[in-house]
């Protein structure tokens, strides 16, 4: 018999052992890199403010988006496709369907990660603008950014901004499986435009997103808090009009002065309701 609280209770053990070797592998790695290629000075990671409140959303975030990115799924199949059942379901998606899920997985891969941040690149600039800024000035709200900061996200804005166009490109026939190596690949990527490096990449900063390309997005609006909305492909902003990397010059304050935005997570989670 299907229980609820238990599927529940069983992908949080799940997600939790997949997610504390990953995050102790990505916090030795960055604290590495960090003492020789710091582009702050200032406390380490382990030693901020907030750090209870980014280890909460490092943990809360993948459960959320793994519950939500399924049930999304089950219900776009039965309403869009018309399927039920479980069996129907998983034969459904194990391999994609259509067109696109008869491309090699490669393919399928890049195309992914291609689509989802051309889409994300405007959803985030969305993000950035009238009512949905509530919901995303919680990302921005960290003023010591670093690697596990990346998780910082209030759920309407995770929602909205990523976990629709992962379960949009599945459901338009992409395989799952892409997911083994794409996975990996955007929660590494992510910690990394985050982390406290003053890392360009020299010519490939145009190619790929860097720490110091994402660093001056969290800057305040008259240094760079509305540029590099891109969180992969730097073209997007090259393209359109907001890429931003001055020469010679590293971004330094980062958070929004705000002082309505609570420090803890259950807080942060309630502020934008509370506008």
């Amino acid at each position: 018999m299907f229980n609820p609280t238990m599927e529940v209770i069983e992908m949080l053990g799940q997600t939790i052992a997949k997610v504390v070797p990953i995050t102790i592998v990505l916090a030795l790695i960055f604290s590495l890199l960090a003492y020789f290629w710091a582009c702050n000075p200032g406390a380490p990671w382990w030693r901020k403010r907030e750090l209870v409140t980014d280890v909460c959303y490092w943990f809360f975030v993948p459960l959320f988006a793994r519950v939500l990115r399924i049930g999304l799924l089950v219900l776009g199949a039965g309403i869009v496709f018309n399927i039920h059942g479980a069996d129907d379901l998983i034969a459904f998606y194990d391999n994609g369907h259509g067109p696109l899920s008869q491309l090699p997985l490669w393919v399928q891969g890049l195309l992914f990660l291609v689509l989802s941040d051309f889409m994300l690149y405007w959803l985030h600039r969305m993000f950035h603008g009238g009512a949905f800024w509530k919901y995303h000035a919680i990302h921005h709200s960290s003023e010591e950014l670093d690697w596990i900061s990346a998780a910082r996200f209030h759920p309407v804005n995770l929602f909205i901004g990523t976990i629709a166009v992962d379960v949009i490109l599945l459901m338009a026939g992409i395989s799952p499986n892409v997911m083994l190596w794409v996975g990996p690949f955007t929660t590494f990527h992510s910690a990394f435009v985050h982390a406290n490096l003053n890392w360009t990449l020299g010519p490939f900063k145009y190619v790929l997103a860097t720490p110091v390309f994402h660093r001056w997005h969290h800057t305040a609006l008259e240094d760079g808090g509305d540029t590099n909305f891109a969180g992969t492909f730097p073209i997007w902003d090259i393209l359109f009009g907001t890429f931003r990397m001055p020469e010679g010059r590293l971004p330094q304050n980062y958070g929004q002065d705000d002082p309505r935005i609570p420090n803890e997570i259950v807080g942060q989670l309630a502020y934008p309701f509370r506008q």
